[in-house]
């Protein structure tokens, strides 16, 4: 496998985002705008956090998913993708199809990618942690969580990183 790229995933989250890639029952894909993620090493192997709200559709799919990928524009590209895709819900429309973004397959059965990604992270869920908002600093508690609706953290084993 790739080595792990610390610097990337961070200069375009800080940025406009990238995009969570993970499938429905019926095979259909779905992708959600994310602007908050961890890579890293846990349990001696390569992880990439996800956060994803309860309420999103999103984190009902990853709870039946084995895989997600978190594809990452090439710097500048997608604003108005990731901006689509971060305010509609999968529930209600196909934010591909209407954003015009392909799809690919990654590296496992089960992966979608999004084409023209400037480098992806294709990911194994592992497990998962619900984050009580109550455990944090008040001030975070009232910028980010003010109707105390907290995160789910997804754990993903990167098993392919692509660009």
């Amino acid at each position: 496998m790739n080595h792990c790229n610390f610097d990337k995933p961070c200069g375009a989250l800080e940025g406009s985002g990238a995009l969570l890639v993970v499938l429905d029952n019926k095979k259909r894909v779905n992708a959600m705008t994310i602007g908050w993620a961890q890579t890293g090493v846990i349990w001696g192997r390569r992880v990439m956090t996800v956060l994803v709200r309860p309420s999103r559709y999103t984190h009902e799919l990853l709870e039946n998913a084995r895989y997600f990928s978190v594809c990452v524009p090439v710097s500048g590209g997608w604003k108005k993708e990731l901006a689509f895709c971060g305010s509609k819900s999968g529930r209600d429309c196909d934010k591909l199809r209407a954003c015009a973004l392909k799809t690919r397959d990654g590296s496992k059965r089960g992966i979608k990618l999004i084409e023209g990604a400037g480098f992806w992270y294709e990911c194994e869920i592992l497990s998962k942690a619900e984050m009580p908002s109550s455990a944090l600093p008040e001030a975070i508690r009232k910028k980010y969580y003010p109707a105390g609706d907290s995160h789910t953290l997804y754990f993903g084993e990167i098993i392919h990183l692509g660009k």
